[in-house]
């Protein structure tokens, strides 16, 4: 379809040929995983891997009873590559997925979000990051900030944070 970017796929029903996969998605393992840390307040903790979160001291996402903070996330795979250098609007789309699986690994969904930060390396590419964000979060409709920024490190083109609300009582996923 002309303008979705392939985000039909984020959601279900997952078609494939062989017809609807959406009963397979349990099976799968996940993407991140959350582990405890006892500090002086309980939390729960998602790493990505990233060579970045131990040399920088930081998580990809952080529970405390019922507020997850998810950081700063760009489009980054593997050891440190750019997904989609120089399309915004793919930036995000990958972006947004791995906001969902580091909620996901804390308890959360999507629709928890309460509040999102977009830092944009350009502020022509506003519209095309502003669309693929509201297909995700259109009836969700957290607060949002959206600022350009003067540099984004490496072929980055936006950087998004997250904040969810679940309640306290809702456990993190083994």
């Amino acid at each position: 379809m002309p303008g979705d970017c392939g985000d039909e796929y984020r959601r279900p029903p997952f078609l494939t040929a062989s017809g609807d996969l959406s009963h397979h998605l349990d099976t799968m393992p996940k993407i991140y995983r959350a582990t405890r840390v006892e500090a002086p307040v309980a939390r729960w903790r998602v790493d990505s891997g990233s060579v970045w979160e131990p040399l920088a001291g930081y998580s990809r996402a952080v529970r405390v009873g019922g507020r997850i903070l998810v950081s700063g996330t760009t489009a980054t795979h593997g050891a440190g590559e750019a997904v989609c250098p120089g399309d915004a609007a793919g930036q995000t789309i990958f972006i947004l997925d791995k906001i969902a699986a580091s909620l996901e690994a804390l308890g959360a969904k999507m629709e928890d979000v309460v509040r999102t930060r977009v830092y944009l390396k350009n502020v022509d590419d506003c519209e095309a990051v502003s669309r693929a964000h509201g297909r995700r979060f259109g009836a969700i409709l957290p607060a949002n900030t959206l600022l350009e920024v003067s540099r984004l490190v490496g072929d980055y083109l936006v950087e998004i944070e997250a904040e969810a609300v679940v309640e306290a009582e809702r456990p993190v996923p083994d």
